[in-house]
């Protein structure tokens, strides 16, 4: 897969009609801290407080023009994506059906319930939920949405555009792993702009079936994916995205819970802002290569800060949630 600036710039328009662009800025406080020039996405900004919103404006659109008769979407989700697929899928009247693992984030699940969802409970993980999805949208007559596919790909790497745009010279850029939309749309901006950039995976270490894909050089399915960084906890790999991520990120990284934890606590004591265990993830990783970032020009991508209350009271008072 591949994007053209022209590409961006349409998703762009399209996005657009549904949310408008979120900022990045160059944080004094983070810069004080890690010895860096520090620039956040800030996509905890968007209408549903994640970039999954992005594409899931684009896939719709191209949802309607495609399959004009489909009477709705049944799709998986540890929260984010859904919340975007529910409030799209609504907003072009149709149905919307989620599958989310059994101990899913409280809050997560009564947001998509708010933009219009049908939330079910099934399975002990993602995995599982998306294998049920995938059952039902057959046996429904309903559109499957998959968590990666080049309609989705396309919405989400505006963010990196409009990154990319505001700031073209950054050394070095950090973005979290889940199915992968995310890191392939900051590749595939990175090059259809042309900018010299490094751009790094970031993976729980609980949950690495990404950095072990890319280490093994073909998919590595994990036995579990156990961590309070919901958005990245993803047992099986996505062919498509690995063959855009293994060829274009600098390298992938693994963080702790206990990291998360701690970049959670930075985000808001230093900017006030609430940032998710997905979200806080490349911020923990740039902790980590603080002494190799000195003095560069780094951006974050603070992807969601979609966090229930009791996972962020315990990670404020110093503790890390248990999953």
């Amino acid at each position: 897969m591949k994007l053209t600036e022209h590409d961006l710039q349409e998703a762009a328009r399209i996005v657009y009609t549904g949310m408008p662009p979120t900022p990045q800025y160059a944080w004094p406080q983070l810069a004080k801290r890690l010895g860096c020039e520090v620039w956040v996405k800030h996509e905890n900004h968007t209408a549903t407080g994640a970039f999954k919103l992005r594409g899931a404006i684009t896939f719709m659109d191209w949802l309607l023009k495609t399959h004009p008769d489909m009477p709705g979407i049944c799709t998986a989700t540890r929260g984010n994506h859904g919340q975007g697929q529910a409030r799209a899928a609504v907003a072009a009247g149709l149905t919307a059906k989620v599958y989310v693992p059994r101990g899913n984030s409280v809050e997560k699940n009564a947001a998509m319930r708010a933009f219009g969802a049908e939330v079910i409970e099934f399975g002990d993980d993602f995995d599982e939920s998306r294998a049920e999805a995938i059952r039902v949208a057959e046996a429904e007559g309903l559109f499957l949405v998959p968590p990666f596919n080049e309609a989705i790909v396309r919405g989400v790497a505006t963010y990196a555009w409009e990154l990319f745009t505001a700031v073209p010279d950054l050394d070095t850029v950090y973005v979290p792993i889940g199915c992968g939309s995310g890191i392939c749309g900051t590749i595939l901006a990175r090059d259809a702009l042309g900018v010299e950039c490094d751009i790094v995976g970031v993976v729980s270490e609980n949950a690495q079936t990404a950095k072990l894909s890319v280490e093994a050089g073909q998919l590595v399915e994990t036995d579990s994916a156990r961590t309070f960084a919901d958005g990245m906890a993803v047992r099986m790999p996505v062919q498509a995205a690995f063959d855009i991520y293994s060829k274009g990120a600098a390298r992938i990284m693994t963080v702790s819970d206990t990291e998360v934890a701690e970049a959670i606590r930075v985000y808001y004591r230093d900017i006030h802002n609430l940032a998710e265990g997905a979200g806080a993830a490349p911020l923990a990783a740039l902790m980590q290569e603080k002494e190799a970032m000195a003095g560069k020009k780094v951006g974050v991508i603070l992807c969601g800060g979609n966090i229930d209350t009791e996972w962020f009271l315990t990670v404020m008072s110093g503790g890390v949630p248990e999953v």
